[in-house]
């Protein structure tokens, strides 16, 4: 079964309700433990462009802010449902959400 990594940012406000949400999808398994992830704070930057709707900043204006990176894993077939929940439970119109295969030998 392929294991993916899962990286996703989100402003602090909403940490807690994404870190929920990505773990009653069912990620966060590593051997006979639950809900693992870890956090930190990190910088994003993006600029809207015209017809968005960005929850922070102005459309055409480059926007900087602190955010939280949230990096857990899942197995392959659990990553449609976890992208569904983190996305239900993301502010952001455009949620950064990374899925990464893992090596494992």
């Amino acid at each position: 079964m392929t294991r993916l990594k899962i990286e996703i940012s989100v402003p602090e406000s909403h940490l807690e309700a994404v870190v929920e949400a990505l773990h009653a999808a069912g990620a966060g398994h590593v051997g006979e433990y639950a809900r693992c992830h870890s956090v930190w704070k990190v910088t994003g930057s993006w600029q809207p462009l015209p017809g968005s709707r960005p929850y922070l900043g102005d459309v055409g204006a480059v926007q900087h802010s602190e955010e939280c990176r949230i990096e857990s894993v899942c197995d392959a077939g659990q990553a449609a449902s976890v992208r569904r929940a983190v996305r239900d439970a993301h502010p952001y119109e455009e949620p950064v959400i990374h899925f990464l295969p893992l090596y494992e030998p």
